[in-house]
Order: C-alpha cells, then structure tokens, then sequence
C-alpha cells in the first residue's frame, strides 16, 4: 500500500515535468530566429500505478496513482513534408544558377550595333560589293582589309566572353564540389553524434535540427534523396550513388582532362568513375559549361571556320593587283602539319588517326539532275554512325539536303565549281574532335563514282578517321582539321594587311593576268552573304545570326520563368513547414503562464502535503 511520504514523490514528479516543459518553452523562445530550428514539446504520460493487476496485488479497490513522468522531448516535424522540400530544393538552386548565367550570356549577345559580329560582317560584305564596283580602287581593297579586322576583333571578343563565363562556371564548379564535400562530412560526422546519444537512449533533437539544415544546403547543391536502412542508419544518396551512409561519407573529386578545353570533370574520389551529377547549383553549373556554352563556342567556331573557309576557297582562285594568286585572306592554322593530317591520338608516339575537316569531290554536278542511283550513305553521328538513304529518283539537291537534315556530324553543299564538299561539324560528344569527319561510307556509287569523293563502296571503301593514311580511301581534296577554336585566332593574312593590293577582286585570265575592271572574285565572296553554305544547321550565315540570339533569349526565358515558378511553389512548401515546426512566440508565452500555474499548484500541493506530514508527526502521541 501507499505510505504517507508517496505524495512527497508524486508532487515532485508534476514540479520536474512542470518545470521540464518551462524550459523548453523558454528553449524554443531564445532560438526562435535560429535557421532550420524546429520547436520542441515535452511528452508526458501517467507514471506507473502503484498496484498493478496481478495476484500480488494487495486488497485495495482501484489503482493509486502516482503522478506525471516525462516521456522524452520531441520535435513537431513532419517528415513527409522534408522529403518534398529536399527533393524539389534541387530545381530551385538549378533555375536560379541558370538564370544568373543566362543573364550573362544575354549580355554578350546584346552587343552594341555598331560593335557586334553581326554588323561588322554586314559591313564586311559592303566592302566586297564595293570593291567588285571599282576593282581597280586602292581604297576599296583598303576597307575589305579594314573591316576584315573589324569583324575578326569581334569574333575574338566573343569568343573571349564565352570562354571567360565557361572558366567562370569551371571554377564555381570547383568550388561547389567541395562544398558538397565538406557538407557531406559534416552530415556523417553528425551522424556518429546522433548514434551514440541514441544509444543513451536520448533524442538528440537540436543535432536532428543541425542534420536537417545542412542535409537541405546539400540538397540545393544537387539532387539527392535520403533515407534510413533496417538498422536505422541515415544514407543520403547523389543520383542514386551513396554519398552519405552512417557515419561514412564519399567524396566527389576533380580531374583536369584534356578535352572540352582542359575543363575540370567530376569524378569519385574512391573509384574515379565520372560523377553524374543532375539538378541543383553543380548540376547547372556543369550542364551550363559543358552544354550550353559549349554550344555556344562551337556554333561560333562553325560560323567562323566555314566563313574563313568560304571566303578563302574563292580568294585562292582569285588574283590581286600585284598579279598575287593562291593567297588565303583568313589565316587558318592546321591541327598537325602531316599533309594527310596524321595524328597520333593516344600519345604512344605512333600515328593513328586522321584528322580531316574538308572533302572535295573531283567531279562537277548539276544540283536538279536526278541521280539515277539507289544506296545508304553512312556518316558519323551525335551518337555513333547514321545512315542516309538516296534514290534513283532524287535529284542532287535533294541528296544534298537529306544529309544535312539528318543527325550526323558531316554537312554537304556545292561548291562554287559545282563538286560536292562535305565537312565536319563540331562534335557532340567531348572524346571525338571538332572539326573532323570521323566515317563515311556508302553501299552504292554516289559518293564514289558519281562525286568523286571515295575510290570504292561499300565498307571495303569505307574512310574512317581511326587510322593513319585514312586519306588513302579518298578520290577527293582534302583538308586538315584546324586548331582548337579558330574563332580565338582568326584573323586577315598578313601578307594582306602588309600589301592590300594582294587583295583578289579578279579572276585570273588564261595567262594568269588581272583584267582591268574585273571584279569577279570580289562579286562572288560577297555572294557568299546570302548563300546556303550550311553553318551546322543553319542554312546561311542570316540564318545564325537569327538563330543564336533567338536561342539565347529563349533559354533565358526559360530559366526566369521556371526560377519564378520553382520560388512560388518552394514559398509554398516553406511556409507551411514554418506553420508546423516554427516556433510561435505568442503560444510558447501562453504555454510558459500554463506551465507556471501547473508549477505553483504542484508546489501548494506539496506545501499541504507537508503540513499533514507535520501534523502527524510533531503534533500526534502522548
């Protein structure tokens, strides 16, 4: 049975549960401005009756209580709720480090008129109709050299920017990666904390709180989810590779390649395996550097070399006042100096590969005469080789146009003799080169017999680049890739800007002499403005210049309206998790004066337990 001192005990029991849930009301209050703090409540529950029902109980009607007990300290959280607020976190970070960037690339775009590549090749062309007028004027050759200049300074300046935003978001990648790194240490080592205090049976919920915060910093710098195992242990994954298991965390390291201009690739530390990195600030950032402006650089390296290459292949053929001749106007620099563009590619000191941008069938064709041919042409692709059929029925402009339109990496046209010229693109794919044709091959006769491109069909007449001497298969011209980016070293010959009389505005006569008032070569370089010369996709050089800043605007559209929706629904989703977890001044205050009436009423019923203890013992006997 109860003894006289058991009330003692259980008013102490309400003053300590009392007292417990002041202090974390009072806990609560003082980090109510703290990030990523969760409120907390006391649990409390009955203590256990003093008989229980069992035959050892003693003969008394009822249970005699024994008071309150605290249960533990939890926080209001709701988990599902995390979960949705991590795994969208990711897109938020991922529009908003796009659409800082697009910002920036919108401004490269957003030239000046009178400054933009765009102008200074309209004035380019100018010159050359100009010079075609009055061929013999020193000072219209005078203004094609001039505004050659002007144009190529503008290229540079371009491509100077581009180049700057990607070693930009190369370095901000660098510095993400260790972020994450740091993150993910800090999450395992809160991992041990939180195992051993749970082993003690506590709920470490201010390191919970502590978890949660950098677990949601980790989750805007990547996509990533979390979970917990049987023996609940806490894992954050990355893409669906284990970042975080326990008190273990992988790291993500960087690797200096020699591709995509010696930009850093992220890999795993542990197994160096490339590290697929999608949503969040390091998925934007490498998708930025490594996609978009990539694609960038390349379109302008496109524009700039079939441009440098179009008006050169006229020049040569030209002839200048001097009575110069074969002289190119642009400078083009060579990948390698092997006239077969021999290269050896994997560094063991043999050569492998051959690197050839240009093929020029020996053959004239007439673009609206039908083939009379049936065949599959296979050329290199985004992904691996692609086929293009051709028909007996197919005119030669249709052939022509049926490779461009497909997804290979090699374009065709007619040239200015009237022979099939195809060439390379830039490369999709970061370990094959730009500016190389890497395989072309066809069942029938048309690249062969026909255009004078192969010396046989089939795949025994196949070219492919993965050999040395590949040119051994060719019937045609050929030219050697260039070097990386000639939009960062395109510029007007030398031997130009030292004697503008070098500039050709005739075609040489049967004698190889200059006519006076000949100003063929001048009218067909600046009929190169308006002609389908296939610059990737684009069918003219207008048909870029739209293309590029439409695409820019576009993109950056994109980005600030999925960054407006993305902060609409993350407001959403945060302010309803303040709504359950934020701390409420207002009620933790309410709480507190609640708590304190408890307090004094369990002090007042020990001060009468007290006096009857008083009473009993100093006033009762003889």
């Amino acid at each position: 049975m109860a003894n006289s001192f058991g009330a003692i005990e259980l008013g102490k029991r309400s003053l300590m549960a009392q007292a417990q849930q002041i202090n974390t009301a009072g806990h609560n209050i003082s980090n109510a401005n703290t990030e990523g703090y969760t409120r907390q409540r006391v649990q409390v529950k009955t203590f256990d009756p003093l008989y229980r029902p069992d035959l050892t109980r003693a003969e008394t009607p009822g249970q005699i209580g024994q008071g309150t007990a605290i249960e533990q300290i939890t926080r209001l959280r709701d988990e599902l709720l995390d979960q949705r607020i991590v795994a969208q976190e990711n897109q938020e970070s991922y529009w908003a480090t796009r659409e800082k960037y697009y910002v920036m690339l919108e401004q490269i775009y957003n030239e000046p008129n009178d400054v933009s590549i765009r102008t200074n090749m309209d004035h380019f062309w100018l010159a050359w109709q100009e010079l075609s007028v009055f061929p013999d004027n020193q000072a219209a050759r005078q203004a094609v050299v001039t505004r050659g200049e002007s144009l190529t300074t503008a290229i540079h300046q371009r491509f100077a920017s581009l180049s700057g935003i990607g070693t930009m978001l190369n370095g901000d990648i660098e510095a993400t990666v260790r972020q994450v790194n740091d993150l993910a240490s800090q999450i395992a080592r809160i991992n041990n904390e939180i195992v051993r205090s749970e082993a003690m049976g506590d709920n470490p919920n201010d390191l919970y709180d502590r978890r949660d915060v950098l677990v949601e910093k980790l989750g805007a710098l990547a996509n990533i989810t979390t979970d917990r195992r049987d023996s609940d242990e806490f894992m954050v994954h990355i893409d669906g590779h284990v970042l975080v298991q326990g008190s273990v965390a992988r790291a993500l390291d960087i690797r200096t390649t020699t591709d995509n201009n010696s930009y850093s690739e992220v890999v795993w530390k542990d197994t160096q395996n490339l590290a697929e990195i999608s949503g969040g600030t390091l998925g934007a950032l490498i998708e930025l550097r490594d996609v978009d402006v990539r694609t960038e650089i390349q379109s302008l390296n496109t524009m700039t070399m079939n441009f440098a290459d179009l008006v050169n292949d006229v020049h040569r053929a030209g002839i200048g006042a001097n009575g110069v001749t074969g002289l190119a106007f642009f400078t083009q620099h060579p990948f390698v100096t092997d006239v077969n563009g021999n290269y050896d590619r994997n560094g063991d000191g043999q050569l492998d590969t051959s690197y050839i941008f240009r093929f020029t069938g020996t053959n004239a064709l007439n673009g609206q005469d039908k083939v009379g041919l049936e065949g599959v042409m296979t050329f290199s692709g985004k992904r691996g080789n692609v086929t293009v059929p051709y028909y007996a029925t197919d005119t030669i402009d249709e052939v022509v146009n049926r490779i461009n339109d497909s997804d290979g990496e090699v374009k065709a046209y007619l040239d200015r003799n009237n022979r099939l010229v195809l060439k390379a693109t830039t490369a999709s794919a970061m370990e094959n080169p730009d500016f190389v044709i890497r395989h072309v091959e066809d069942s029938g006769m048309f690249l062969s017999g026909y255009a004078g491109i192969l010396n046989g069909s089939g795949e025994a007449g196949a070219y492919d680049f993965a050999q040395a001497d590949a040119v051994n298969a060719l019937a045609a011209d050929f030219s050697v890739a260039p070097v990386l980016n000639p939009a960062g070293y395109v510029e007007v010959n030398a031997a130009i800007r030292g004697d503008v009389l070098s500039v050709a505005a005739a075609m040489p006569t049967t004698r190889g002499e200059v006519m006076a008032g000949d100003g063929r070569a001048a009218v067909e370089i600046a009929s190169i403005r308006n002609s389908q010369v296939m610059i990737g996709k684009d069918r003219t050089f207008d048909d870029y210049f739209a293309n590029s800043v439409t695409n820019i605007g576009l993109k950056g559209e994109q980005a600030e309206t999925n960054l407006l929706s993305q902060n609409k629904i993350m407001n959403d989703l945060r302010d309803l998790r303040d709504s359950i977890s934020g701390v409420n001044i207002d009620e933790e205050l309410a709480d507190i004066i609640k708590f304190q009436h408890g307090y004094n009423a369990a002090a007042k019923f020990i001060s009468v337990i007290d006096g009857m203890l008083d009473t009993i013992i100093n006033r009762l006997g003889v």
